[in-house]
């Protein structure tokens, strides 16, 4: 076997409050330095010679999962104005295919967008906005061929199939909360965002279709680099409303979709440390907020007097329920909770208190999440539920009647029996007594005896939570022994606001201890022991299980870390870097000695030392604009200089892609079997 790739050494030096910090692998931020792509290729050919022997069992693995999906299959048509729309898939192509039908019976098949065909000679292919005019004759789409969530905007008439002759460059697609592309009702306007050099969404254009793009209006420039810029339309085409977003402090404008000239009208100007988020009701708006409400509330005002003096209380702030967000329509409002750590939708009459009631969902733990919805006029909601034992299922739910009328499960074609799995909720106690929810999956007939190999996954940032969703991929673990689990760890908002706030800047380190926490607890009761368990998180999650292996690298066998934000100080302190000033308020501003102290205390890059450390697999891609390939590539260049065992650090670098990684179903496959290939390999699996 060849030796493992040794990177030079070149000391750059960091001063900040009195700190020095040496970084020898700080050059690998310069792709235009060969010796950066010179490393980046040998980790390749470093990670290929050591994974050699596993290729059968990827193949295997691959052929496995692609095994679970129906290659020729298609969604639940979706009715939108006179047409149902819906997505399919035929055997063998990577992508997806949007087609249309018309209401009326017998009518035949419109392909709108096929994306294989815009992928074909590409090595990575993401539709981004897809938007259909009111009237129904013209789709605007985006689409990036490089992963940097950079995407160019595309107008296409439908009657004809030809495209208009601009193309927008540098817009947002629909990565982010809302985002991408909207149309006015006149048919003949669109409404899209672009981006900052810091690939920021900051300004707001109207463009008339077949025009010259250099001379689109500009709506709105967000000019506060610690704000996101978002837009989206009404689902009763009323408005299209801007999104300004930071992390804790939210402000919303709209203007009316017929008449796309007028100027954006604020509905609260923004106040440090209020969020809010309003959806249009017939002249009203219904807002969640948290003015003196930390779990949030949902208000009622006025179109005409929309500022927060005139919000009228419908649902009040509960210490135990978190308000997650609110859709109307024409005959009722759903309101998204949080409450004991799971999903609840309240559904009321188009008052917000009549009628309530909540939708009853059959396991204890699960996820569930509303579909588009498109309609406003409507007696059904739409909704995706799923368990870890039950597939992702479409359900049309009759509010009048509460009838769940299941619309489609996804099929296992090689075979699935949901009886032979166990699902399982139990808690972990936390270094302050606090009790933390584990979501668990394993084949029945399980011997706690510590013997199995396990994989705990986390996340624990950014408010965002990891519920107990469906995947068919996690199966060709399950079916070779593994415990599967889910720390619900603070940072997330499982628990609520609190949870999240008490996971996040000067508590941030509470995240770490809650999944070293939910470790010790899956050993402690027998489910694996420290020889069988693997963790595994991506990007802040990276940054999770990143911290936890410099924490306790006895605790663990093997690590990934999927595009791992884990040069966390140096990163902060980089403005130019995407996502960074919208940040602060998420870990804090290194520019301030007590933030830079912390951070520096649990950053994995900065707190690797002379340890022995778990076999790790790191992963990155080339063009990722969120958390850059260099510091993937410098932690796992750092692990293998100071580490003093001789477990594998391997680094996978996709050259092609992002941060999603793959774009293609297939081209996914193959990267989560070579983790999978890596996990039961060195957890000795048989």
């Amino acid at each position: 076997m060849s030796s493992f790739p040794i990177a030079s050494k070149r000391p750059h030096e960091i001063r900040q409050h009195g700190h020095t910090r040496i970084d020898n692998y700080y050059w690998m931020r310069d792709k235009d330095d060969p010796e950066t792509m010179k490393h980046l290729r040998a980790e390749s050919d470093y990670l290929e010679e050591l994974m050699q022997h596993t290729k059968p069992l990827q193949e295997k693995l691959f052929h496995e999962m692609k095994a679970r999906i129906k290659e020729d299959d298609s969604t639940v048509p979706e009715k939108r104005g006179g047409y149902f729309y819906y997505e399919r898939h035929e055997e063998g192509k990577q992508y997806p295919i949007v087609c249309r039908r018309h209401i009326s019976l017998d009518a035949t098949e419109e392909v709108l967008l096929d994306q294989n065909e815009l992928a074909e000679g590409k090595t990575f292919c993401s539709v981004g906005a897809f938007s259909i005019s009111t009237d129904g004759n013209k789709l605007a789409y985006s689409v990036d061929f490089g992963g940097r969530e950079i995407y160019t905007l595309h107008i296409k008439d439908l009657k004809s199939g030809e495209l208009y002759p601009e193309a927008i460059e540098n817009t947002s697609g629909s990565a982010y909360e809302h985002g991408g592309v909207e149309w006015a009702n006149d048919n003949e306007t669109v409404f899209y965002t672009t981006l900052d050099e810091a690939q920021r969404p900051h300004k707001l254009f109207s463009h008339k279709v077949g025009t010259d793009a250099t001379q689109d209006k500009l709506i709105v420039h967000e000019d506060d680099e610690t704000y996101f810029l978002f837009m989206f339309k009404t689902r009763d085409d009323a408005y299209i409303m801007t999104y300004h977003y930071s992390t804790t402090t939210r402000e919303m404008r709209f203007l009316p979709a017929d008449h796309p000239a007028e100027s954006l009208r604020v509905i609260q100007p923004r106040i440090l440390g209020l969020e809010y988020f309003a959806a249009h009701h017939n002249g009203k708006f219904f807002i969640v907020h948290n003015d003196n409400a930390k779990n949030f509330k949902l208000s009622v005002t006025t179109v005409d007097q929309p500022e927060k003096e005139n919000w009228r209380e419908v649902i009040p702030h509960r210490a135990d329920v978190l308000v997650d967000g609110v859709d109307t329509f024409e005959d009722f409002i759903v309101v998204t909770e949080r409450n004991g750590g799971l999903k609840q939708l309240r559904i009321s009459g188009s008052d917000g208190l009549e009628n309530s009631h909540y939708v009853h969902f059959p396991e204890p733990a699960y996820n569930v999440y509303l579909e588009v919805n498109p309609e406003f006029k409507t007696d059904l909601l739409r909704f995706k539920y799923s368990s870890l034992i039950t597939p992702n299922s479409v359900v049309d739910y009759h509010v009048a009647t509460g009838e769940w009328e299941l619309k489609k499960e996804d099929e296992i074609p090689s075979g699935y029996d949901r009886t032979q799995y166990v699902s399982e909720r139990i808690h972990a106690t936390a270094s302050d007594g606090t009790q933390i929810p584990i979501s668990i999956v394993y084949k029945k007939g399980l011997k706690k005896d510590g013997s199995n190999p396990a994989l705990l996954y986390g996340y624990g940032s950014y408010g965002a939570t990891i519920d107990a969703t469906f995947s068919s991929n996690r199966f060709s673990l399950l079916d070779r022994g593994f415990v599967f689990a889910i720390g619900h760890i603070r940072g997330g908002s499982d628990m609520g606001r609190g949870w999240y706030e008490d996971g996040k800047m000067k508590n941030k380190r509470n995240t770490f201890t809650d999944f070293i926490a939910c470790a010790e607890h899956l050993i402690k009761d027998g489910y694996t022991s420290p020889q069988k368990l693997a963790i595994m998180g991506g990007s802040a999650g990276g940054l999770l299980v990143g911290a936890c292996v410099t924490m306790r690298p006895d605790l663990f066998k093997a690590v990934i870390c999927k595009v791992p934000f884990v040069d966390v100080v140096t990163t902060m302190n980089d403005p130019s870097i995407p996502l960074t000033t919208l940040e602060y308020d998420q870990w804090g501003n290194p520019d301030e000695k007590e933030y830079y102290e912390y951070m520096l205390s649990y950053s994995p890059y900065d707190n690797i030392r002379a340890a022995e450390y778990p076999h790790m697999l790191i992963t990155t891609g080339l063009n990722d604009p969120r958390v850059a390939y260099w510091e993937p590539a410098k932690f796992a260049a750092k692990l293998r200089e100071m580490k003093t065992d001789d477990n594998l650090i391997m680094l996978y670098t996709n050259y092609d892609s992002g941060h999603a990684g793959a774009s293609g179903r297939y081209d996914f496959l193959k990267e989560v079997a070579q983790d999978y290939a890596f996990l039961i390999d060195k957890l000795a699996v048989k």
